[in-house]
């Protein structure tokens, strides 16, 4: 008699057949793809990263122990109060490139707080580990999600705490016991939901390999196709996870190579709303708010969403709106049509991770949203803030009739500038490029990995208040005269019905005005403008090696006709008037006043941006 098989997820498996000899011929092919590409790390480097991980665990009950004595505590519940290191995000799945971020979480018992957290810790860290192991140590405890930023010998590493309502934290604790999120504050069970999920989603996995050779490959097309990214409303890290392990439950005995394929057909054609679930969803006595659109009238309006396995059930994907829902289905099924290929031998591996073209090929008009300040910390606070907003501009703009696309980069283009007085200043904030400091290479924001511009990013919460403004040089790095930006970029795709004029100008106006009036924004230090920008007028350093921005199509000559006396001008029936110049809004606010010569500059701009658009422009 068969042994049943064991169902993995909410349904049963579509196939148990085992891989054949070309899908294991496939999957070495796409394990060797992945290593050229750089996704696996030397294995001296995975030693040196799990050796640190040991010496944070010694810390970590160190931490406790010094707490404890602190507040005279007797020596029986010094000795048994314990306390525990926890991996989560890319690390604790496994599936993590070179020089990411360690996401780690520091598990403390009830008479340890987040203040002793961020007022000790630091110290220890310095005492415990040799003499210059601490490359770099920046607390940013007012942070959305409070962490202190950690790199160590050369591993990044992103430190969280929380606490649990028990006397002791034994080192061997499952942090999937439902019964620790007793008692626990929203901060305390948001920190701990990162490596109850994590370990959850592993534990519901049928091959953790394959899992793994899958997740990095569909991280990687994610990444190269800009489709990477919840704050900016695409999938993240955890999420991409989901997809990947909710497929591997329905091919349980799959190779890595045959899930990536299947990946992009049956993601790709998935009936949304309908959520990914990789578990039924499960109760509990402390009544904590989970994920259910019968209940909360909020969860309706989530687009594509995909449901985290640990109690409470959260929804990863809530930022996801329209255009990026539209924008994933589309590379989901040009994933699926270049894997077919792939599957019979007329493209290879690599052709799956092609770059994007968002700015080569896809678009012809963006906004660029620029924030700016006077001082290095205060910019990585305040450009923090402005990313965790953008995507609020987008869904106006999803409202205007007249545009069929508005897709936000996911990433944040980090400049440098010298500007001598208050017009050079302005000028930038209208995206000239003349000041830009020669000496200083444009980051991505993905790349600089900023603590706090990351953890305002992430918690979306009020800019955190920064110092530094007072033109000299600062611990932080600020240049005399420096002047820092970074741009967001939001290309735009008109309606292919539209016949009205595209005029943004209010919603822009709008959602300025309501960023400037966030707590952590100082006017004077913190600056905001939105400018349009054609795709010949794109800065190059947007453009990777090899990319060449477009040109200017060169206008056809037409013979004028005679105009028909009494007749008034028209546009063309086949055209429309469109960017109704953003300029032409006082997005200008909180920006010093400019001379004359600058406001008839400003007006020719203006006059520039008023493009006209036929038929042939759409297609």
């Amino acid at each position: 008699m068969a042994v049943p098989q064991r169902q993995w997820g909410t349904t049963p498996s579509i196939s148990w057949t085992p891989p054949t000899e070309k899908e294991i011929l496939q999957n070495e092919e796409l394990t060797d793809e992945l290593k050229r590409q750089g996704q696996y790390e030397a294995p001296s480097e995975t030693e040196k990263k799990q050796g640190l991980l040991i010496q944070l665990q010694k810390i970590a009950v160190e931490f406790v122990k010094h707490v404890c004595r602190k507040n005279n505590l007797p020596q029986s519940i010094i000795d048994s109060a314990g306390g525990r290191i926890c991996t989560y995000g890319s690390y604790r799945l496994g599936a993590y490139a070179p020089g990411s971020d360690i996401d780690t979480l520091v598990v403390a018992p009830r008479h340890v707080t987040r203040d002793d957290f961020f007022e000790h810790m630091p110290s220890i860290l310095e005492r415990m580990l040799p003499p210059g192991a601490i490359e770099e140590m920046k607390p940013v405890p007012e942070a959305y999600v409070p962490i202190i930023k950690l790199v160590i010998s050369g591993t990044d590493f992103d430190l969280n705490f929380t606490r649990l309502a028990i006397s002791n934290v034994p080192f061997e604790l499952d942090v999937k016991d439902t019964n620790l999120l007793r008692g626990l504050d929203d901060r305390e069970l948001r920190a701990l939901n990162g490596p109850r999920v994590a370990d959850e989603l592993m534990h519901l996995v049928p091959q953790k390999k394959t899992f793994r050779t899958a997740l990095r490959a569909i991280k990687l097309w994610a990444q190269r196709r800009a489709i990477y990214g919840n704050i900016v409303g695409f999938p993240g890290g955890v999420a991409w996870g989901m997809l990947v392990a909710r497929v591997c439950q329905l091919y349980p005995q799959a190779t890595g190579s045959v899930i990536v394929m299947k990946f992009f057909r049956i993601i790709g054609r998935w009936n949304w709303p309908q959520p990914i679930l990789l578990k039924e969803s499960e109760d509990h006595p402390i009544q904590a708010r989970v994920w259910n659109p019968r209940i909360y009238p909020t969860d309706k309006y989530h687009l594509m969403p995909i449901i985290t396995p640990a109690y409470p059930a959260m929804c990863a994907t809530h930022n996801i709106g329209p255009t990026t829902k539209k924008i994933i289905i589309q590379e989901l099924e040009r994933g699926g049509d270049i894997t077919d290929k792939i599957s019979f031998g007329k493209l290879q591996w690599k052709d799956l991770f092609t770059k994007h073209t968002y700015f080569t090929k896809d678009y012809k008009y963006y906004l660029s949203i620029i924030s700016g300040s006077t001082s290095k910390d205060a910019q990585a606070s305040w450009s923090g803030f402005v990313e965790s907003k953008v995507r609020l501009l987008v869904q106006s703009l999803e409202s205007q009739g007249s545009i069929g696309v508005a897709r936000l980069f996911n990433k944040g283009f980090a400049r440098e500038h010298r500007c001598t007085d208050e017009n050079e200043r302005t000028a930038v904030l209208h995206g000239e490029m003349q000041y830009q400091a020669a000496n200083v290479k444009t980051e991505t924001t993905d790349t600089i990995k900023d603590p706090l511009h990351n953890a305002v990013a992430q918690g979306g919460a009020d800019a955190t208040a920064m110092t530094n403004g007072n033109g000299q040089i600062t611990q932080d790095g600020t240049e005399p005269h420096g002047f820092y930006t970074t741009t967001y970029y939001i290309g735009i795709e008109l309606a292919q019905d539209s016949t009205k004029k595209l005029d943004v100008s209010e919603q822009s106006r709008d959602w300025k005005e309501q960023q400037c009036r966030a707590a952590g924004y100082e006017e004077g230090r913190n600056f905001l403008n939105i400018t349009a920008t054609r795709s010949y007028d794109l800065p190059l350093d947007v453009f990777a090696l090899g990319e060449e921005r477009p040109t200017r199509a060169k206008k056809k000559t037409a013979i004028k006709k005679a105009p028909v006396p009494g007749q008034k001008r028209s546009l063309d029936h086949n055209g429309m008037e469109v960017w109704r110049a953003i300029a032409a809004a006082d997005l200008t606010k909180s920006i010093p006043t400019v001379s004359e010569e600058r406001r008839h500059a400003d007006a020719r701009c203006r006059i520039r941006l008023r493009l006209r658009m036929t038929s042939n422009d759409l297609e």
